[in-house]
């Protein structure tokens, strides 16, 4: 049976960064699209390599060996696919720091694994150094992989759902636009068809198996959609009016620039005087994720809800 398409993809985009020469076509169905017909291979493989350039990724036609130009082999240049050289501010970097958590999310890490092992075992040149800038992205909720899938596939799915204070799950059918992660939080952006109407998923809500409903390709994402804009607009994070922290002199400096007062040389959890309490008013969302990222040099006081939950998560990183 074909792997699902996000492993297809990749699968092919791991086999081309890491050739240090160009593979031939055929070696690539042998390796990747053994189940498939030769017909449907053909088929596939196209779809795939386009799908990848028009992602931004530069698959390369060359020639197998310089000496004969009648065969050619795929590859990614990893110079022309690599990011040039970035330079941030100490915030900026901060910023990205806190982002680069999210990369490791244990499906596409198999995914990654079998892929360089098919590889190994058949005596590939590998560079795996070039797997360092094509790394996937964390979730620990089961319903990621399918929606995330179902994404790729743009393909309907059916869940069953289970909303805040209630006690029994509701069957979904969405249309799935895009899966986000948001203060913490993974969710699946859509059209419910039951609904007409645009509506937003906590992953962590869902209860049993995402099912994969009818053919891909089976409706478009509506032009300029912005994903984040509607997790704003329909899940907003529980409003905090107001937030407490302590943090290290010379620390902190993302909170002090929205900081509505800030008292130097107070008290810390330490004894020592320090450090220097921040009031915000009206935090803004992705606080907790923010202090998390902070580590000893800021500590949540108020409100106790979100210190409630920032307590909660690093129980769990314990255990």
């Amino acid at each position: 049976m074909p792997a699902p398409k996000s492993e297809r993809l990749l699968n092919l985009l791991i086999m081309l960064l890491v050739q240090r020469r160009p593979i031939a076509k055929d070696r690539i169905r042998e390796l990747l699209y053994a189940d498939s017909r030769h017909d449907a291979f053909e088929k596939m493989f196209e779809r795939d390599k386009e799908e990848l350039r028009s992602l931004g990724v530069p698959v390369e036609v060359a020639t197998i060996d310089p000496l004969f130009d009648d065969e050619v082999g795929y590859r990614i240049p990893v110079d022309e696919f690599a990011l040039p050289d970035v330079s941030l501010t100490p915030e900026e970097a901060a910023v990205v720091a806190l982002a680069s958590r999210a990369w490791q999310h244990a499906t596409m890490a198999q995914a990654t694994t079998d892929a360089v092992r098919k590889l190994t075992a058949a005596g590939a040149d590998l560079d795996l150094n070039a797997l360092d800038i094509a790394q996937p992205t964390t979730a620990d909720e089961p319903a990621f992989a399918r929606c995330w899938e179902a994404v790729c596939e743009r393909t309907a799915i059916e869940f069953r759902y289970q909303r805040p204070n209630e006690t029994d799950t509701r069957l979904r059918h969405v249309q799935p636009w895009g899966v986000v992660r948001s203060a913490g939080r993974w969710y699946v952006v859509g059209h419910d068809t039951d609904r007409d109407a645009e509506r937003v998923f906590r992953l962590d809500r869902v209860v049993g198996e995402v099912a994969l409903v009818g053919e891909p390709h089976a409706y478009t994402v509506p032009a300029d959609t912005d994903l984040r804009a509607v997790i704003e607009r329909l899940a907003p994070e529980p409003a905090a009016p107001h937030a407490v922290l302590l943090a290290r002199k010379d620390t902190g400096h993302t909170f002090r620039r929205r900081a509505t007062s800030v008292t130097p040389g107070v008290e810390g959890p330490d004894g020592t005087h320090e450090w220097d309490r921040i009031d915000l008013d009206r935090p803004h969302r992705g606080l907790v994720d923010l202090v998390l990222y902070h580590g000893p040099d800021v500590v949540l006081v108020e409100p106790e809800s979100l210190r409630a939950e920032l307590v909660s998560r690093l129980r769990a990183v314990v255990a």
